[in-house]
């Protein structure tokens, strides 16, 4: 008896430890194995994105979506001192909501389903062609991802509206 207490007791005292400490649980829920044909690039490549920190966030009108972008922290720390030009190594993810009426708040809408996971990757090597990007876009229906079908070069038309920030679209959003 004297040692199911103690084993008790060591779980109890883990179990508070772990969920009062200033840190997270990692989500590193496993990505398809999905590659885009064009590109090459794969959801792989960002694989445990889950833990990255969202740095903005967008609303899509013409799409009806909420985007929610996130930065692992090569493009977090650049995004963060406003670097004119991200380093190699920056991947900067954007993920797709629907959104709906917020049945508890009638005015205010909310994220419903996730429609697609896109991503951009720095490489100056590797995507010289498109001013040092690799754009990737995995498209969420009844459930299942599948890799984008159209071509990246869409992507790069799109951003080279914002080629004096680097290609990007998104500025670091302050959280205070």
């Amino acid at each position: 008896m004297k040692k199911i207490s103690i084993a008790l007791a060591a779980v109890v005292l883990s179990t508070a430890t772990l969920f009062g400490a200033d840190v997270y649980l990692s989500d590193n829920a496993k990505v398809p194995n999905l590659t885009m044909k064009n590109t090459g690039l794969s959801f792989k490549d960002i694989e445990g994105y889950q833990n990255y920190k969202i740095v903005a966030t967008h609303f899509r009108k013409d799409k009806n979506e909420i985007r929610y972008i996130l930065a692992n922290p090569v493009a977090y720390n650049a995004l963060r001192a406003k670097a004119k030009v991200m380093p190699n190594g920056s991947k900067v993810v954007k993920i797709g909501w629907s959104v709906n009426d917020m049945a508890s708040f009638p005015s205010a809408l909310e994220a419903d389903k996730i429609q697609r996971v896109e991503y951009m990757i720095k490489d100056a090597t590797k995507h010289k062609e498109s001013d040092g990007w690799g754009y990737a876009r995995f498209v969420k229906k009844n459930g299942k991802y599948k890799a984008w079908g159209g071509d990246p070069k869409s992507c790069v038309a799109c951003h080279a509206s914002v080629k004096s920030n680097d290609a990007l679209f998104t500025k670091f959003q302050k959280m205070f």
